[in-house]
């Protein structure tokens, strides 16, 4: 019996939902486009501005080059670029098209302009709210819970827009995520029409693999890539956790690339597709077979994050590097059982990382949570697994992503709060 048709249209559209274009770290990306909405409300270039966030923007935008600002990094800087440069319209490729012109303008404004930056004492993991005044007149934005999702425009202290209390409880955004699962997952990867979901995977193939390339083959970050296969060689299973890793390497270093995304991130983005990219190549797959291995990781990853957040302590190249697992399980011929299983082994081996903000130190972090989904595969096809009962590991697949969504949503809180106070020094 075929999908329910209710299931196999929520499932096309979360891939539309969640495969967008985004250019750089879509932490600081939220912030630049907060502050050009801001601007906008607000109808000149604002003279002083001010900027609250949650622990977990701050700990994402620290450490990471935002694209298109010559080298900057932090807070003010996205927020600048969003102002100087920045056009709303385009979201999460709001500073795109910044010109050299407005480069040097962005330093001169940070220069000239006081920026205060504060952390939200409460609200949501992802929370933004932004405010600026020139002249007599003030307005303030406020971004939550998704990167682009508007929760509050105002403008001299009148509200424009406020989102409503329930739609603000309400976890997804539009297609109901619930009806993920991972059997259901691999149905829809079998029967769906191509032509349904061919745009959005030309897309990230295109993109994600571009950057991986450009993340090779020039001087990125901590060069992650290079040096795994300087160091292991370059077998498919090196290369496939080393494009990956070089593509994040890029991106978190300013690279003027734009990525497709996975669950809000550009490194989960790369890291469901590169790998499964790769490893079709090896195998020589025809087209069709790495579409339907592309939307089982993509999904899978959904999946998996669905149930934790888009921001946490749980570090989400692990759930985009043991979803890429699965897409390489479904290139060797595997189907529910065998992907099944390579999800739960890899899940056990790789669940305690946790996420310390967007920088280099990703591209390692996607290259080890590479290795687990390609471990986890070849663990089962040599006869051997993870059993329920060993540590978080439960009986089914289902669960065992239940008790990973536990850690990730609610065990892993004090962690993040303790990770965020070391890296803003409060003790």
């Amino acid at each position: 019996m075929g999908l329910a048709q209710n299931m196999y249209r929520t499932f096309v559209e979360i891939l539309k939902e969640e495969l967008v274009p985004a250019f750089g770290c879509t932490e600081p990306i939220a912030i630049a486009y907060c502050a050009a909405k801001a601007r906008e409300v607000l109808g000149a270039v604002p003279e002083r501005v001010a900027i609250q966030a949650s622990g977990n923007i701050i700990k994402n935008v620290k450490s990471v080059i935002v694209p298109n600002t010559d080298g900057l990094k932090g807070i003010p800087a996205a927020a600048a670029a969003g102002i100087v440069g920045g056009q709303a319209e385009k979201q999460l490729e709001v500073i795109s098209e910044i010109t050299d012109e407005q480069k040097a303008q962005m330093r001169e404004y940070l220069e000239k302009v006081p920026f205060d930056v504060k952390p939200m004492t409460d609200g949501d993991k992802l929370d933004i709210l932004i405010t600026v005044w020139a002249g007599e007149h003030q307005a303030q934005v406020r971004v939550s819970r998704h990167h682009c999702n508007i929760s509050l425009i105002a403008r001299d202290g009148e509200t424009i827009y406020r989102e409503e209390a329930a739609v603000c409880q309400e976890e997804t955004p539009k297609a109901d995520r619930s009806l993920l699962s991972v059997k259901n997952i691999i149905q829809f990867a079998q029967e769906v029409n191509l032509d349904d979901v061919r745009e959005v995977l030309d897309r990230q193939i295109s993109y994600n693999y571009r950057i991986a390339r450009e993340g090779m083959e020039h001087d990125w970050g901590a060069n992650i890539g290079s040096i795994l296969v300087k160091t292991y060689g370059d077998d498919v299973k090196i290369m496939s956790k080393a494009m990956a890793a070089a593509g994040s390497d890029a991106r978190m270093s300013g690279c003027e690339l734009p990525v497709v995304i996975n669950s809000g991130s550009g490194n989960q983005g790369i890291t469901v597709s590169v790998p499964v990219i790769v490893y079709s190549e090896y195998l020589k797959s025809s087209r069709e077979e790495l579409y339907r291995a592309l939307v089982i990781s993509n999904l899978i990853a959904v999946h998996i994050k669905h149930g934790i957040g888009p921001l946490s302590a749980f570090c989400g190249a692990v759930s985009a590097g043991c979803a890429a697992g699965c897409g390489i399980a479904y290139l060797y011929g595997g189907r529910e059982e065998e992907i099944a299983h390579t999800l739960v082994n890899s899940l056990a081996t790789v669940s305690g990382i946790f996420c310390d903000g967007a920088k280099a130190s990703c591209a390692a972090k996607i290259a080890s949570s590479v290795e687990a989904g390609i471990l986890g595969y070849f663990m089962y096809v040599n006869g051997q697994q993870f059993y329920a009962e060993d540590g978080i590991v439960s009986s089914g697949v289902e669960d065992t992503i239940r008790n990973v969504c536990r850690l990730g949503a609610n065990a892993m809180n004090e962690t993040d709060e303790e990770i965020i106070r070391i890296m803003t020094h409060c003790d």
